[in-house]
């Protein structure tokens, strides 16, 4: 066997420093190291161009390296102050929104040129839809608990009660938010240190990551727009619960936001994963109500803490608008159709085109249970006609109901960030529909997703961007395909 030829730019593992030049899709900024062996690019994700970071090789190859950010050791000159308090969530808070729109634009149409093959995606490109509120936009927020904290004065993670956000490039430490992120809602960040506080006075033990044990796990809030009210859940351990004071918590609680509380519910997790709902775990209302109700487009949606709703719902409003606009595009292959409204989630798409339309039928498969009875409660709700919802895997779905087939002229597809499977993508196509609106919050799996549908024989006809998550990478892209 050959050897394997040595880096000669840089080794796994190594720690560097290195100035960010240029900015590629999905938020990498691009370094370059150059010497005597010539130049050598490295993908650094979370940065900007101007910035000089210090990071850490993850992977090498030949032509490039992905490296972990640790910190950022200089801005970049494009970049402003802001009166939050910065964290990992929002690494591109300080750059002026219409340059991060710039830089989001610019890299997704350039992805869909070299994995969707498209060369004229510039001519087919609608608009460039901006979140109406720039900050505070999210309606959701899961904070951390941990027995390390990262002291930004010492810089080193010291053995501290925190909560909050986990340090970049760290899965074990957390750094304490002490005040408004700029994300999420002011009144709430700013009384986080107090819920910090009595959390850490009980004397029970915050999550140990290495050492997988500890009493507090997480706390997630939930945010209605409509109604202005929050929905909190605190996820524990179950060991040690008769030492917790859920009462003084309720207290607290009530105390800090008042009857903007509709709800608490606490739900145990005794799995060693990091994630905040757990398989095994249990869910008990302590007090309230299970839920908060949303407004979008002129229907009510109910959201429980399992439920999938779009995390910025202003911005989320422009994006469903811009969806059933390139669905009754051609309203002939809707009106009286039947519409197919896969990988539906809480069914929100589809009720809406429900009730723009006259006498359509559509059909919503989702795999996830519990958003699929929240899509049948929330038709319920809104008087919602012609939706049937169907908890199922979308390919086995199409292979169960073959009638659908040749019957359908127009699909809706929002799939998860890992696209569309190769086979239920290829049973998607043999539907034969005639036009597919596919909305996604990952344009790369999007744009593999392309090549293959226009090899069966569709062609984007349009294409917009939605930018539901100011301060990040993330964009959301909405393609009319048409044979």
């Amino acid at each position: 066997m050959p050897k394997r030829e040595r880096n000669k730019f840089v080794k796994r593992g190594e720690i560097i420093s290195i100035t960010i030049e240029d900015y590629a899709f999905g938020g990498k900024g691009i370094g370059r190291i150059r010497n005597e062996n010539g130049q050598f690019v490295v993908f650094v994700p979370n940065t900007l161009p101007g910035q000089t970071v210090r990071c850490q090789i993850k992977k090498t190859s030949k032509q490039y390296a992905e490296a972990k950010l640790f910190e950022v050791l200089s801005p970049s000159d494009q970049e402003i102050e802001v009166p939050f308090q910065l964290i990992p969530g929002a690494p591109y808070i300080k750059l002026p929104i219409d340059i991060q729109h710039q830089y989001k634009k610019n890299s997704t149409l350039e992805l869909f040129k070299r994995i969707g093959k498209v060369e004229n995606i510039e001519d087919l490109f609608d608009e460039f839809i901006s979140s109406p509120e720039v900050f505070h936009y999210r309606n959701k927020m899961e904070y951390g608990f941990s027995a390390i904290r990262y002291d930004f004065e010492k810089k080193t993670d010291v053995d501290e009660f925190a909560l909050g956000f986990k340090k970049r490039g760290t899965w074990w430490c957390a750094e304490n938010l002490d005040q408004d992120s700029g994300l999420f809602d002011s009144q709430i960040e700013n009384s986080l240190k107090y819920i910090r506080q009595f959390c850490e006075d009980t004397g029970l033990d915050p999550w140990h990551a290495p050492q997988k044990r500890g009493f507090f796990r997480y706390f997630v809030i939930r945010k209605s727009y409509k109604t202005n009210q929050i929905l909190c859940n605190l996820v524990t351990t179950s060991p040690q619960i008769s030492n917790f004071d859920m009462e003084a918590f309720v207290a607290l609680l009530k105390k800090l936001f008042g009857e903007r509380i509709a709800g608490l519910i606490h739900t145990t997790n005794d799995e060693v994963g990091d994630r905040t709902l757990a398989v095994t775990g249990t869910e008990k209302l302590i007090f309230g109500e299970d839920r908060i109700v949303e407004s979008l487009l002129g229907l009510d949606f109910e959201i429980s803490m399992k439920s999938f709703f779009q995390t910025n719902p202003k911005s989320a409003e422009k994006l469903y608008a811009k969806v059933i606009d390139y669905a009754l595009e051609k309203a002939e292959t809707v009106n009286g159709k039947i519409v197919m409204d896969l990988f539906c989630g809480t069914g929100t798409i589809g009720q809406i085109l429900a009730s723009k339309t006259t006498g359509t039928k559509i059909i919503g498969v989702d795999i996830v249970t519990d958003a699929i009875k929240d899509a049948e409660q929330n038709a319920k709700r809104n008087k919602i006609e012609g939706v049937d919802f169907y908890a199922a895997d979308v390919g086995k779905f199409l292979v169960q109901y073959p009638q659908y087939k040749g019957n359908i002229e127009t699909i809706v597809l929002d799939p998860p960030r890992a696209g569309i499977a190769p086979k239920t993508l290829d049973k998607v196509i043999k539907i034969g529909a005639n036009r597919m609106v596919y909305v996604s919050c990952n344009p790369a799996t999007q744009a593999r997703d392309t090549e293959i549908l226009r090899q069966a024989g569709y062609h984007i006809s349009k294409m917009s961007l939605v930018d539901q998550f100011p301060h990040t990478a993330h964009i959301e892209s909405i393609i009319l395909f048409e044979k």
